[in-house]
C-alpha cells in the first residue's frame, strides 16, 4: 500500500514537471492572432526627409498600396537593379500610380536628399527618395527588420552589405508580404496585384 502511495505521488511530480519543461502546442487560432499580432506591429509610423529636403512623414503613404526597398544610392548592381524590376512589375501590375514605390537610403552619410532625388529620378518612374539622419535611419531600419552593415568589396571599395528584399504594404499600411530579389516575376506579379485588388 506505502509502495502505491510512493508510485503516485511520483507520477504527480512528474506531471506537475511536465507541465512546466514540455512546450505546448499551440492551436491553429492561437497561431493565426500571434502571426497577425506580429503583422500588425511590423513597420510603423516614420519621419524622414524626402529628396526636396522637406520632412516626410509615412502618414502621407496612407490610402494607397506601397513597396519599400532599403538601399543606397552608390550601389552598383542589386539597387538599381531591384528599383528597375519594381517600376516594370508595377507597371505590368497596373501603372505607375497604382503602387507607391519607396527608397529609403540605408547610408545616409552619403546619401542627403540632394542624392536620393536624383537618384529616384533615374528609373524614369515616380519614386518617393527618402533619407534622414543616422538615428532616423537606424530607427526605421528596426521598425522594418532591416539589416545593414558596410563591409570592405574588392573590387569598389566601401560597399554596404544589406536586406535585398522588397517590402509590401497595403493601403491602411498593413504588412502584406515581400518579393525576394531571385523570386520569379510571375509569382511578384501576382502579389503586385492581389495588393492593388
Amino acid at each position: 500500500m506505502r509502495l502505491l502511495a510512493w508510485a503516485l505521488v511520483i507520477l504527480a511530480v512528474v506531471g506537475i514537471a511536465a507541465l512546466f519543461v514540455i512546450p505546448r502546442v499551440q492551436t491553429a487560432s492561437e497561431l493565426q492572432a500571434s502571426a497577425g499580432r506580429a503583422k500588425a506591429s511590423f513597420g510603423g509610423t516614420f519621419e524622414l526627409v524626402s529628396g526636396d529636403g522637406h520632412p516626410f512623414s509615412s502618414q502621407a503613404l496612407a490610402g494607397k498600396p506601397y513597396a519599400i526597398y532599403f538601399g543606397f544610392t552608390r550601389c552598383g548592381d542589386v539597387c538599381p537593379t531591384t528599383l528597375s524590376r519594381l517600376v516594370k512589375l508595377r507597371r505590368a501590375a497596373a501603372n505607375d500610380q497604382a503602387i507607391r514605390i519607396v527608397f529609403v537610403t540605408i547610408d545616409p552619410a552619403h546619401d542627403g536628399p540632394k542624392e536620393v532625388g536624383q537618384y529616384a529620378t533615374l528609373f524614369n518612374a515616380p519614386i518617393i527618395g527618402l533619407t534622414g539622419s543616422q538615428a532616423q535611419i537606424d530607427q526605421v531600419k528596426k521598425q522594418y527588420g532591416i539589416f545593414a552593415e558596410p563591409s570592405m568589396h574588392p573590387m569598389a571599395g566601401k560597399e554596404m552589405e544589406h536586406t535585398a528584399t522588397v517590402l509590401l504594404f497595403d493601403r491602411s499600411g498593413q504588412f502584406a508580404g515581400t518579393i525576394a530579389q531571385a523570386e520569379p516575376d510571375a509569382d511578384a506579379l501576382a502579389k503586385l496585384k492581389k495588393l492593388i485588388g
